[in-house]
């Protein structure tokens, strides 16, 4: 597409190296219009002392006046390229302002037919050795350390520049999404036959044992008391006390027997309870239905959707600190890695190659399917261009170059002019 003219202003700053070439354009422009001069002046004096000069007189006028002629044609075809000479509008001149939107154009589908290639990009990577190159560059602990910080560099702005709210919805709707797909009790149940089998079930008792036994310690005096109120009252005291007593030590007893004997029987029993257990979460429709209750209860707690409201507000801000900190621990992974993965690109040429293949398959893709939009970013930069600014630059860069058509077109005109006349002489 061909974008609109905007002639706002001139979008060029006038650099020290435009002002450097402005004095060379001008002094090869006086040299070129000096050459004119020279050959008018030559002219006039030939055209007046040609009645009473000899013959060579007439050779002089010929090349003299037909080197104005060359000189004046070249000034008027170098001049037509960016103004209209002597600020007439003569059709066909001020080409470069006129048509800046053609040529921006031109030159925007030059560039993407010509450069923006596969077959181009292919050729110039063939021999870069690029991924060779890279893992040299990487294997050095201070590269490795500034390219690092560059991806955290990148990785930050990447943060900054997010939506949060729609980032924040995403991240909400995979989370119950996953956890309403994925059904409670027979997860549960998954955990118990993995618990049984790495027989953590056992130690878990243990604790309980302990726990159990610790309790009953600690609140003897409490269950003695409980045993006098319950008693009747006209069963003696020490009674009483023998009785707890030996209920006491024999509860001691059995969580002892328990603790210390791997195979006994109350092991056992737990087991199958446990497993049995485990296999009613699986298949029991009630269970089933239970622990999906239970599921869409704990997601609708008010502290669980504010717990899920601030993941990615806490992620986001720990994965910036980690960022900005070079003594992070994401940092210290990130330079770590870059360094292990240039020492390997730099001694394994079966990588290098495999980075080669796909760096030039990532720019084949680029230049595939992108390379239009880099001429049209040529055509319309060059469209917005203010026309005069335009000629001006292209004059700064071609323009001293171009004079010398105008000093070799006064010369050949001359050359020309002399042949002429000889020829004419001789006829």
């Amino acid at each position: 597409m061909h974008a609109a003219t905007d002639t706002t202003g001139p979008p060029f700053a006038d650099s020290a190296d435009d002002r450097q070439k402005r004095r060379d354009l001008r002094q090869m422009k006086r040299v070129a219009t000096s050459m004119l001069v020279v050959a008018a002046i030559i002219f006039v004096i030939a055209k007046v002392a040609e009645d009473d000069g000899g013959a060579w007189v007439g050779y002089v006028r010929a090349v003299a006046e037909a080197a104005m002629v060359g000189a004046l044609a070249d000034w008027f075809a170098v001049t037509a390229l960016f103004r209209h000479p002597l600020r007439l509008p003569i059709p066909h001149t001020a080409i470069i302002p006129k048509r800046k939107d053609q040529i921006g154009r031109s030159l925007g589908d030059f560039v993407e037919s010509n450069f923006l290639t596969t077959e181009v990009i292919e050729e110039r990577l063939r021999g870069a050795d690029i991924g060779r190159r890279a893992g040299e560059w990487l294997a050095d602990a201070d590269n490795a350390e500034r390219a690092g910080e560059a991806v955290a560099d990148v990785l930050r702005g990447g943060l900054e520049v997010l939506d949060d709210a729609e980032i924040q919805k995403g991240l909400e709707h995979l989370i119950e999404s996953r956890v309403r797909a994925t059904p409670v009790t027979p997860l549960l149940g998954k955990a118990i036959d993995l618990t049984v089998e790495g027989g953590h079930q056992q130690r878990l008792l243990d604790a309980v044992l302990v726990g159990i036994s610790g309790f009953l310690d600690d609140n003897q005096e409490t269950f003695r008391n409980r045993l006098y109120e319950e008693s009747p009252w006209w069963v003696p005291e020490p009674i009483d006390d023998r009785v707890f007593a030996k209920i006491y030590d024999a509860v001691g007893r059995f969580l002892t027997d328990v603790r210390s004997d791997p195979s006994h029987e109350i092991r056992a029993t737990v087991d199958k309870r446990v497993v049995a257990f485990a296999t009613r979460l699986r298949d029991e429709p009630e269970l089933l239905a239970k622990g999906e209750a239970l599921k869409e209860e704990l997601l609708d707690h008010p502290d669980v959707r504010e717990w899920i409201d601030s993941l990615w507000s806490e992620a986001k801000r720990g994965m910036i600190s980690a960022a900005d900190d070079p003594d992070s621990e994401l940092r210290l992974r990130l330079v770590n890695s870059l360094h292990r993965l240039g020492q390997r690109l730099a001694a394994e040429p079966e990588l290098q190659r495999k980075v080669d293949q796909w760096v030039a398959r990532a720019l084949g893709y680029l230049v595939e399917n992108y390379r239009a939009e880099v001429s049209d970013i040529i055509a319309s930069t060059v469209a917005k261009w203010d026309g005069e600014s335009t000629a001006e630059k292209m004059e700064l860069q071609v323009g001293r170059d171009l004079q010398f058509i105008r000093i070799n077109g006064t010369i050949v005109g001359g050359l020309a002019g002399l042949v002429i006349h000889a020829i004419g002489e001789l006829l």
